[in-house]
Formats: structure tokens, C-alpha cells, sequence
């Protein structure tokens, strides 16, 4: 059974950063390429960053500069840094496969960024 556990959200003020973690358990996650998503109210799901297996990254537009996705193979973890945050960041943070497995979804993190 597939398991994705997000955690390291929170409250932050604009301007701030966080790094967002997911644990990933029934997959082979050194094979599997993942990806971070994020969801707001009244917004559809949207990819944020993937990361393949070798290690090459993708960004969206929205993120470019200010996230860093990353992963550790030997933990089974993927990772998402989030720098300079800003009030449309907020949203709930996902991990998945990349392209994703509708069945793999999460709890997710929630991120929220205000002053």
C-alpha cells in the first residue's frame, strides 16, 4: 500500500521561508520521478515542481527562483524548499508521483502565508 506523508507547513509571514517534506513508503521512490503540488480554495490541484529520478527539476512559472525540490533516495523522502514566500503560496501542499497516481494523494500541509 502506497503511502505519502506530508509534513513542515505552517503559518509564515510574507517573505518567509519553509521546507516542506514527504515521506514516501509502498513504491520503489528511487525509480519513481515526484512531484509537489498545492491546492487553494476554490482553485484546481496545480503542479509546483518535480523532480525525476536522476535528479533533473521542473518549475512552475509561479515558483521559478523561490523553490528548490529535492530528494534523498536513501530516506525515501522528497523535499520542497520555499523561499521568499508571498500571500498566493498559500494553499495545501501535496507530494505525488510524477504524473500523478490519483490513488497515491496524501493528507497534504497546509501553508499559509500572511502578515
Amino acid at each position: 500500500q502506497v503511502q505519502l506523508v506530508e509534513s513542515g507547513g505552517g503559518l509564515v509571514q510574507p517573505g518567509g521561508s519553509l521546507r516542506l517534506s514527504c515521506a514516501a513508503s509502498g513504491i520503489i521512490f528511487s525509480l519513481n520521478a515526484m512531484g509537489w503540488y498545492r491546492q487553494a480554495p476554490g482553485m484546481q490541484r496545480e503542479l509546483v515542481a518535480r523532480i525525476t529520478s536522476g535528479g533533473s527539476t521542473y518549475y512552475g512559472d509561479s515558483v521559478k527562483g523561490r523553490f528548490t525540490i529535492s530528494r534523498d533516495n536513501a530516506k525515501n523522502t522528497v523535499y520542497l524548499q520555499m523561499n521568499g514566500l508571498k500571500p498566493e503560496d498559500t494553499a495545501v501542499y501535496y507530494c505525488n508521483v510524477w504524473p500523478m497516481r490519483r490513488g497515491f494523494w496524501g493528507q497534504g500541509t497546509q501553508v499559509t502565508v500572511s502578515s
